[in-house]
């Protein structure tokens, strides 16, 4: 299975914008925050953390970088006690919390919690940050600005939404083709290199009334057509978000709370960090409760309603791109085996949903590497006992 980095561009945030910071007294429902605790720029990437920096950052991610907030749901979805897994399998979940540096599991079958644990010092009642796993909520805003007409189609050309791309590699790529990260537009995604373009898009200077993002990609080339090649890009998701919130005229996450944060019931709001400019950052970069991550599983699994078209997740969540193997990309979801679909993070994020068993796995972490597959192999083990042990 391919591993993926999320940008380390994209905690390349100003820890000083200009934004105001709104009283517990006086919250709307979507509020612009500012960082308590400033820091250098060049302390602002999170790859060059150390591992007890990131174990209590992780955790705190509301206090260094600027970004939107929200409260939580009106109507908090209830997540009753299930069954609890036999011995055997909860002693494999103990350990692979420990052996992983997990801060923290939670499982749900129908809609039940069978497992919840913490590490690291975290608990239910903190956020944990996403990284790529933010992905996943991005590509559901664009289902949602589908059915509410803000989007016409996704075979709509992505100038229709981002003008300022035209004349550029974008020009002729539809929102589809963002949405599977198969532009045919060249990009480096190396994050062990400090010229690549993951490593340089946010530190961009900005330019008035567009994003980041989009002065960035102004300057990239084509290397293949259009719908003919799949690279991971985090940009791309980047531009996604542009989209929808051009269309919508909201922020990511003043929109997210209406379609994503209350319909699913989130228990404690959503924190969204912002680029440069002010915009959300859509391929990266929000933080939740544990049991919020697992709520967005449930609510994905049992098909987004009232906010989503009908039968979104079943497309979104199936492979458009073949990745060999059983695993493939969707629109901004990993497909796995057995139409089990997810999303996922650097550092050990990720929501795995298996539909056939009406089952969720969230996982929020902080492993010491960013991606690899000594992490990611137990991990694919760990879900696969899970799913024996929730068939018994």
């Amino acid at each position: 299975m391919r591993k993926i980095m999320v940008s380390l561009a994209a905690l390349s945030l100003a820890a000083c914008a200009t934004t105001a910071t709104t009283t517990d007294a006086a919250k709307p429902d979507v509020f612009a925050t500012t960082p308590s605790q400033a820091i250098p720029v060049r302390e602002q990437q999170v790859l060059f953390w150390d591992q007890a920096t990131r174990d209590y950052r992780f955790a705190h991610m509301e206090d260094y970088f600027a970004g939107f907030d929200t409260t939580p749901a009106p109507k908090v979805r209830a997540l009753p006690a299930g069954k609890p897994f036999d011995a055997a399998t909860v002693a494999k979940l103990d350990a692979y919390l420990a052996s992983q540096n997990a801060a923290g599991i939670m499982v749900l079958q129908d809609g039940k919690v069978r497992y919840e644990k913490y590490g690291l010092g975290f608990g239910p009642d903190g956020r944990w940050t996403s990284f790529s796993v933010a992905k996943s909520f991005t590509s559901s805003l664009l289902g949602a600005a589908l059915k509410d007409g803000f989007i016409g189609s996704l075979s709509d050309p992505v100038t229709k939404y981002l003008p300022a791309l035209k004349g550029t590699a974008y020009d002729g790529v539809t929102v589809e083709q963002i949405a599977t990260m198969t532009s045919g537009v060249k990009w480096n995604e190396d994050y062990a290199d400090p010229k690549s373009d993951v490593a340089q898009m946010l530190s961009v200077a900005p330019v008035a009334g567009e994003s980041q993002a989009v002065t960035y990609a102004r300057k990239l080339t084509r290397e293949a057509p259009a719908g003919s090649k799949w690279v991971y890009k985090t940009l791309e998701t980047n531009l996604l978000g542009d989209i929808v919130t051009a269309a919508t005229g909201q922020s990511l996450a003043a929109y997210a709370k209406k379609k994503i944060v209350d319909p699913a019931g989130f228990a404690g709001g959503l924190f969204w960090m912002t680029d440069l400019t002010g915009s959300n950052i859509g391929g990266c970069c929000l933080s939740l409760h544990l049991s919020d991550y697992a709520r967005m599983g449930q609510w994905v699994m049992e098909g987004g309603k009232p906010s989503e078209p009908e039968g979104w997740f079943a497309k979104a969540g199936s492979a458009q791109v073949d990745l060999g193997k059983g695993f493939g990309y969707g629109y901004q979801w990993w497909t796995y085996p057995d139409n089990v679909f997810g999303a996922r993070g650097i550092f050990g994020q990720s929501i795995t949903i298996v539909p056939e068993q009406n089952l969720v796995v969230a996982i929020v972490s902080d492993w010491p590497v960013a991606s690899s597959d000594t992490y990611g192999t137990p991990r694919l083990k760990m879900i696969d006992d899970v799913r024996k042990a929730a068939a018994q």
